[in-house]
C-alpha cells in the first residue's frame, strides 16, 4: 500500500475589540461583546476529523502520483491519491492519540538523512512545497508510518492455515469432467498431476484472507482435512481445491506480508466507519 506525505495548513484569526469613548455605558445599557468571526476554512478537498486536506496538498500529491505513474487514468489517480491522503491522516491522528511524538530534533535528523539541502530544495520546488510545509508533511508521514508499523507488528507469525492443492482448468467443461472423475473415485493427486505436471497442483500452506478471490477463500476455509470443494470460478479459471492438512502453521514471508496488508486495510476501513470524513464538493 502506498502512503503519500501530506500537509495541513493551519489558519488562525485574531479579533480586535474596540471601545467607544463618547458614550459611557450605564448599568441599564450594557456594552455588547462583539462575536468573533468564525475561522475561514482553507480551500480543501476533504476534512478528516476536523483536519483539512487542502487543495494545494492534494494537487501536489496528485502531481507526485502522476510523475510515478504517467499512464494512470485521471479518475483513478484522483481517487487513489485522495484515499491515500485520508488513510495517512487517520494513521497520523491515531499515532498522536497513542502518545507518539515527533520532536524537532527527530524531524531535523530525518530531513538531514533524506539528502543534500539542494536535492530537498529541488524536490520542494518540483511539487510546490516550501520549508515550512515540507516539515509539516514529513512530520505527518513519520506519524503515519509509526502507526502503520504498530498495526502490522500485531500480526502473528503463526496462525491456522490450510495445506492446499488445486486442480485448475481454463474452461468449465474440463472442470465438470474433473469433478465427475473425482466423484467416481479417481485420486485427486493423480488428476492434479495431469493438469499441472510442474507443481502437481501444490499451493502450500495458506492463511484465511490470502487467496485473492473471496469466494475461493471462503470455500477453502470451510473445508476440513481431506475434503474437496466444488468448482469455483475466478478470473484465473475454474478451480477445485483440496485441503491436505489444516493446522497452526508458520506463515511464509509472502503470506506474512499479505496478512499485514490485510490487517492494515481492515484497520483503515474500521477507522473510516467511526471517523468524521467530509468530502468537499
Amino acid at each position: 500500500m502506498r502512503f503519500y506525505v501530506t500537509l495541513l495548513l493551519a489558519f488562525g484569526l485574531t479579533a480586535c475589540a474596540s471601545f467607544g469613548t463618547s458614550n459611557t455605558p450605564t448599568p441599564t445599557q450594557p456594552t455588547s461583546t462583539p462575536v468573533p468571526p468564525s475561522p475561514t476554512p482553507p480551500p480543501s478537498v476533504a476534512m478528516v476529523n476536523g483536519e483539512y486536506i487542502t487543495i494545494s496538498e492534494f494537487q501536489a500529491e496528485l502531481a507526485r502520483y502522476k510523475t510515478a505513474f504517467p499512464t494512470a487514468d485521471d479518475t483513478q489517480a484522483t481517487q487513489t491519491v485522495l484515499e491515500d491522503l485520508i488513510a495517512q491522516y487517520l494513521l497520523a491522528q491515531a499515532a498522536r492519540q497513542n502518545n507518539f511524538e515527533v520532536t524537532e530534533a527527530d524531524l531535523q535528523s530525518r530531513i538531514e538523512a533524506l539528502g543534500s539541502p539542494e536535492a530537498i530544495s529541488q524536490w520542494q520546488s518540483a511539487f510546490g512545497y516550501d520549508d515550512a510545509s515540507f516539515r509539516i508533511i514529513l512530520k505527518r508521514s513519520i506519524e503515519s508510518a509509526w502507526m502503520r508499523d504498530k498495526i502490522i507488528a500485531d500480526v502473528p507469525s503463526v496462525m491456522e492455515q490450510i495445506h492446499l492443492k488445486q486442480i485448475l482448468t481454463y474452461n468449465e467443461a474440463d472442470a465438470q469432467l474433473v469433478l465427475q472423475n473425482l466423484n467416481a473415485g479417481q485420486d485427486f493427486d493423480e488428476l492434479a498431476k495431469i493438469y499441472d505436471p510442474v507443481t502437481n497442483g501444490e499451493l502450500g500452506w495458506v492463511p484465511q484472507g490470502y487467496l485473492l478471490d473471496e469466494k475461493a477463500d471462503q470455500a477453502v476455509f470451510a473445508l476440513q482435512t481431506g475434503e474437496v470443494t466444488g468448482i469455483i470460478s475466478t478470473e484465473a479459471g475454474f478451480h477445485i481445491f483440496k485441503a491436505v492438512e489444516r493446522a497452526e502453521h508458520e506463515l511464509t514471508p509472502d503470506a506474512l506480508i499479505t496478512m499485514q496488508e490485510l490487517a492494515l486495510n481492515n484497520w483503515i476501513a474500521k477507522q473510516k466507519e467511526k471517523s468524521n470524513i467530509v468530502l468537499t464538493p
